[in-house]
């Protein structure tokens, strides 16, 4: 049974401070549509600019996952999205008034407490999963840190980390099922050495930070200086080491709680995959450069293999429109109308298909004795197929006319000669709203992709 993509039924705000800067920070989380994904917009600037939460915007992992698009950064994003992976949400819009969310307590909880207060619900599309059919890896030769990846019946996650310090040493955390994040990995609290301590405060960082969201292990002989320092920073009067060589004020969840924060990243860090993995993940020494590393290497096998899964069709099985119904639809007419065939119709997506022969007329002057159809044409023959989808929604196609509004990401990857058929799949972005189509489009001939678009057109009834 396929599962259903989830969001949340009611947006819900929350305030803190951001380690980093140390200004109170508004976040309200929001429902977002199928398909949407994870994203942050940064209210405080003007035009609300959106960051997708993908692993191509990563920029710097230095004290956090931090991510920038047209100049406009988000940092330490990592520990909303492992909330929101952990509630098995999809998509999800995040505002916030600054450049980096509330640190909370330094863990997920306060997110993930958030997330089921505003509600959770399904959605009308089945989830975007990738499933591990064959062992994906990164290694890291310099730190000796590897990410491996394997087939598994769902996502699993372990960390295996060594400190390399007397006071840490080393620790493994598991995560079996999803479902136990919340108990098992949420509260697990950001953590750092007081070697890592000292360079922050000279850089003049961590301004947010206190006793209540960072655990603090002295790795080292704790000096006047540095404690008096320490006092200013975490706003206390005095300031210890307990028994168990961390600072005072705070008790450990658990004893490999350490452990359990760097799989809390792996997760949130991999939510910049951009879909949901089947599939166990073994981190050895993570951190977020190597998890960043390895989610960009793993977006784009699975893009590449989303490009390269050509959809096989029976093409002598009747077709649900044949050129007539599709005329019954479409305003196009020969020699402007480029789909034969509509195969598969539904309220999210489209396969059409064309017969290219070479009594095409654009093959009399593209090109005289090497002809190839124009790769203009291919997507326009796209946007008619995504006619087709947006005027299935309207009682009277034959009143309304389609105009294209613009397209984005365009290539044009083999070319297509008389003879070849041509598969138009093209799947929505976002809903139709207005008449408004967005859709990712490919086409496909001879087992292969010819060429992809990221297309908008809108309908508009004849006057």
């Amino acid at each position: 049974m396929s599962k259903k993509q989830k969001t949340i039924q009611k947006e819900i705000t929350l305030s803190g401070v951001g380690i980093h800067t140390g200004n109170t920070v508004n976040m309200t989380l929001k429902p977002a549509p199928i398909n949407h994904g994870f994203a942050f917009s940064r209210v405080d600037l003007e035009g609300a600019p959106t960051i997708e939460a993908k692993a191509e915007y990563v920029v710097n992992t230095q004290r956090g996952t931090n991510l920038e698009k047209n100049g406009v950064q988000i940092q330490t994003s990592e520990h909303v999205l492992a909330a929101a992976v952990g509630l098995d949400i999809d998509n999800l819009l995040i505002e916030i008034d600054a450049s980096e969310p509330p640190i909370m307590d330094g863990s997920s909880k306060y997110f993930v407490e958030a997330l089921e207060k505003a509600g959770i619900q399904e959605q009308d599309a089945d989830i975007n999963e990738y499933v591990v059919k064959e062992i994906i890896s990164y290694k890291d030769e310099a730190t000796g840190s590897e990410i491996i990846l394997m087939p598994s019946d769902e996502y699993q996650v372990t960390a295996m980390v060594d400190f390399g310090t007397k006071i840490l040493g080393t620790q493994n955390a598991n995560l079996e099922t999803i479902s136990d994040f919340k108990k098992e990995i949420a509260a697990a609290r950001t953590f750092s050495f007081l070697h890592e301590i000292e360079m922050l405060l000279e850089n003049d960082l961590i301004k947010g930070g206190d006793l209540n969201n960072a655990i603090v292990y002295v790795d080292k002989e704790l000096s006047e200086s540095t404690m008096e320092k320490l006092k200013v920073a975490f706003k206390r009067d005095d300031i210890t080491v307990q028994p168990n060589g961390i600072l005072d004020n705070l008790n450990l969840h658990w004893a490999n709680e350490a452990a359990r924060h760097k799989l809390l990243d792996v997760v949130g860090d991999l939510a910049l995959v951009g879909t949901r993995i089947r599939g166990k993940v073994i981190a050895n020494k993570p951190g977020h450069l190597i998890n960043t590393n390895f989610a960009k290497k793993l977006a784009k096998i699975i893009k590449q293999e989303k490009r390269n899964n050509v959809p096989q069709y029976d093409l002598n099985e009747t077709p649900l429109m044949d050129i007539h119904q599709i005329m019954d639809i479409l305003p196009h007419r020969p020699p402007f109308l480029l789909i034969d065939r509509i195969l598969e119709l539904s309220d999210r997506h489209v396969v059409g298909m064309k017969n290219v022969t070479m009594n095409e007329g654009f093959f009399v002057g593209h090109f005289p004795g090497s002809p190839v159809m124009p790769g203009v044409l291919q997507v326009e023959a796209m946007a008619q197929c995504g006619g087709v989808l947006v005027l299935s929604t309207v009682p009277d196609p034959e009143n309304y006319l389609t105009y294209f509004m613009k397209m984005d990401n365009v290539k044009f990857k083999q070319k297509v000669l008389p003879g070849d058929t041509i598969i138009f799949k093209a799947e929505l972005i976002t809903p139709i709203r207005r008449g408004i189509c967005h859709m990712q489009a490919y086409a496909y001939a001879n087992g292969k992709l010819v060429a992809e678009a990221e297309l908008m057109a809108q309908i508009s009834k004849i006057k």
